[in-house]
């Protein structure tokens, strides 16, 4: 098992780029299911843990899936097989995309249901609703997400979200866009990768208005295409980036990056104090001598996003003065707090908020990973830190970040991967 080893206390200094988006991605891939023929490519595609997951998952419905040089080449012609079984959908949540477009597209699709980070419920009712609501019959068996359209084809439907979801609102534009007949869709989600995958589907052929509102109209076709398609940028790898600049004082561009995707992000450091310079494609950030205190709310976006308040979590704890950090989307999700209080922080947890009393003088010590982005936020804390922290699991931080540690290294950070075993026993101390 791999952990990190961070030696804390290095200002971050230079240029990095960002990575293309997970979460932009992972649609994508599935929306190429809906090409009966020719061969999909989308570039600027992360190297990831889930990357990997689900082009095994497409290969095993039967897509031909290459990847090379970030670059994902997917042909689904051959598809014979409607099942994603619970050994490869366990792995990530996402899985449950590949619901949408084999029932689209086949009439039928039996998906297990997802696992993926272990905190919070996300259910999986909106996504199955918004079947229903396209004309399927949908049932549980045996673990798994039974569905079925009635004559195989799925029916335009009016869908009234009844919370703003990227996932249901994903999976029911990829069913929606092979129905017969229009389909309304209300309380929609606007996250930049929900537009990523709408543009997508229209270069397929898809037709869809509304696109980057809450209201989508889609009119349903006979078939889509292969096309070929960029990925957009990691925008919680940029704001975690910059968190790790502000956080040790220092002095970072990021290239690559689209500003207008984080702007409530970079709104929240400069209200701590960071001074934030923007082109069309790169943000340039300077910590200030003392950070400020700054609260932030986690909402749907393009308020501040969930993702990011582990690591927002982290920056308040040098920051001068008490900070308030609320998620109002999942209130379960702050397994990191405890982690970041062994490292000398000072978090107190009240319902769905973290206080956070800041300017501790953080010490290096052996955290665990319980999610991707508690990971991130342990990482931040360790590069703050005296002495040497290592953040034990970091499997959770594959499964979202590109090589971070290397990335992190070329800004400056003594940070390195080494392997441990975890079942090891202590070493006895020197007397």
């Amino acid at each position: 098992m791999d952990k990190l080893v961070i030696h804390g206390g290095v200002p971050l200094r230079g240029s990095v780029a960002v990575s293309g988006s997970k979460n932009a991605a992972l649609p994508l891939m599935v929306a190429s299911l809906l090409a009966a023929s020719g061969k999909t490519i989308i570039t600027r595609v992360p190297d990831l843990r889930d990357i990997e997951t689900l082009s095994n998952l497409l290969r095993i419905i039967g897509a031909r899936v290459e990847f090379y040089d970030h670059t994902l080449a997917i042909s689904a012609s051959a598809i014979s097989h409607t099942e994603a079984p619970y050994e490869l959908v366990k792995k990530m949540r996402a899985s449950i995309y590949v619901l949408g477009p084999l029932l689209a597209r086949f009439g039928r699709a039996r998906v297990s249901l997802p696992g993926g980070c272990a905190w919070g419920p996300r259910p999986v009712d909106l996504h199955l609703e918004a079947m229903k609501k396209l004309g399927a019959s949908v049932e549980l068996d045996d673990g798994y997400i039974v569905a079925k359209a009635k004559r195989k084809r799925l029916t335009g439907a009016k869908i009234d979200f009844k919370i703003s979801s990227v996932g249901a609102t994903g999976n029911a534009l990829m069913a929606a866009v092979l129905a017969k007949g229009s389909s309304r869709m209300t309380n929609a989600a606007i996250e930049p990768e929900i537009t990523a995958l709408a543009k997508f589907l229209v270069k397929m052929g898809a037709k869809i208005s509304g696109i980057g509102t809450t209201t989508l109209e889609i009119e349903g076709v006979e078939e889509l295409y292969a096309t070929r398609d960029e990925n957009i940028c990691d925008r919680i790898e940029a704001g975690t980036l910059l968190a790790a600049a502000a956080i040790t004082k220092g002095h970072i561009t990021l290239t690559d990056a689209d500003p207008l995707q984080f702007k409530e992000v970079l709104k929240k450091f400069e209200l701590a104090g960071c001074k934030i310079k923007t082109t069309a494609s790169s943000v340039e950030l300077i910590s200030p001598a003392k950070l400020k205190a700054t609260n932030v709310e986690a909402k749907v976006y393009p308020k501040f996003p969930t993702d990011m308040q582990a690591q927002w979590s982290a920056l308040m704890t040098q920051a001068d003065g008490t900070s308030k950090i609320t998620d109002s989307i999942y209130a379960d999700r702050f397994k990191h707090v405890p982690e970041l209080n062994r490292l000398g922080a000072d978090i107190e947890l009240r319902q769905n908020s973290a206080i956070v009393r800041g300017k501790k003088k953080l010490q290096g010590a052996k955290v665990m990973s319980t999610d991707l982005r508690a990971s991130a936020s342990l990482i931040l804390a360790g590069l703050a830190a005296s002495g040497t922290t290592e953040v034990l699991r970091v499997y959770h931080l594959d499964r979202g970040y590109e090589k971070i540690e290397q990335k992190l290294a070329a800004l400056g950070a003594r940070i390195t991967r080494e392997k441990y075993d975890e079942f090891a026993a202590p070493k006895p101390d020197d007397d």
